[in-house]
């Protein structure tokens, strides 16, 4: 990795099955380098996937075959900004469709526990909206829904 600074996430055995994922759904992400064990070790053997460099829409990433004692949380997501419901669908639809889960006002889980909040650009324009009545009431439809609709917080926006 040439990046000074690099995102490190634990996964129990299949950073490399998640590196493949979030390289063959999102723009400008990649898997590099794959670093095998060198020798047996307590928890495997010789050749068993360590650690994978990807990056996911540019930010460099090392994913971390750590075992099951950590989990991913909240507490750490990647915020994605979608152009429009079509990018916003194909997103969500692929995390939540390859084993993810859904969650409120955007947010969403991949299968290995990761958190992803899909945020299309008009809903982050409504947010920071000088019109703060606009930006309420944008602020109150995206908290009835899972995946963000567009058309409904282009509409609260409007009133």
């Amino acid at each position: 990795m040439t990046s000074k600074n690099t995102i490190c996430l634990w996964y129990n055995d299949d950073a490399l099955d998640a590196a493949t994922f979030y390289a063959a759904t999102f723009p400008d992400s990649a898997v590099g380098a794959v670093h095998r064990a060198p020798g047996d070790y307590p928890a495997g053997k010789e050749g068993d996937v360590l650690t994978v460099e990807f990056t996911v829409m540019g930010i460099p990433c090392l994913g971390l075959n750590g075992g099951p004692a950590f989990r991913h949380s909240e507490a750490f997501s990647f915020q994605v900004a979608t152009d429009d419901q079509a990018e916003t669908d194909r997103l969500w639809n692929a995390i939540v469709g390859n084993g993810g889960q859904e969650s409120e006002c955007g947010w969403c889980k991949d299968k290995w526990g990761l958190s992803w909040q899909i945020t299309p650009r008009v809903l982050t324009a409504a947010f920071t909206s000088p019109d703060r009545a606009a930006a309420k009431r944008a602020f109150n439809a995206m908290m009835t829904m899972r995946k963000i609709d567009v058309a409904a917080i282009e509409a609260a926006v409007k009133g």
